[in-house]
């Protein structure tokens, strides 16, 4: 994965300045998302690793976008294809919606909670997290019944772990020691 995201990083930079300089990230967000999408579908990937010339490639995968990628997009594609590297799309992708995070001061959240959160619950989540990190939130929320109770909130380094499960593991671990 780290290999990848060396691999992927100035593609991402690059794609981002652009964007801004155009004034066009949310457009170029979309693009490569769908771009991205396109690299893993079963039909392409193989086309990707195989012996097609990059041309070709290219022309193909240009192709199979067709009007969800600008010229600008058909530019970036065209020389991903030339260096072998539109297999790593998909991580280009993430970058760039990192770097719009950081424009935007957004921040994405992952809460994994026993229970469905009530969207009271959500909003004192999401103001908590504003005002800890400085940033806008926006949360995924999904359920995982095996915390027995309680959540557990993810965003970028920042792990909070206030499930009914984490305290007994932790619990354990003092009584152990």
């Amino acid at each position: 994965m780290a290999e990848l995201t060396t691999i992927a990083r100035p593609y991402a930079k690059a794609a981002f300045d652009f964007a801004v300089e155009q004034n066009a990230v949310d457009s170029w967000a979309e693009m490569l998302k769908f771009a991205a999408l396109v690299s893993e579908n079963e039909t392409i990937q193989p086309l990707l690793a195989g012996a097609l010339a990059s041309k070709q490639l290219a022309d193909l995968f240009i192709g199979v976008c067709g009007e969800q990628v600008n010229e600008q997009g058909h530019n970036l594609i065209k020389v991903m294809a030339e260096n072998g590297r539109l297999v790593i799309l998909p991580t280009v992708s993430l970058l760039f919606a990192e770097y719009r995070n950081e424009l935007a001061k957004e921040v994405e959240a992952d809460v994994v909670s026993a229970t469905e959160l009530s969207s009271e619950q959500q909003q004192q989540i999401s103001v908590s997290l504003e005002k800890r990190l400085a940033r806008k939130v926006k949360l995924n929320c999904s359920i995982d019944a095996s915390l027995i109770g309680g959540a557990i909130i993810k965003t970028g380094d920042l792990v909070i772990d206030g499930s009914i499960r984490g305290k007994l593991s932790r619990l354990s671990d003092k009584l152990q020691s």
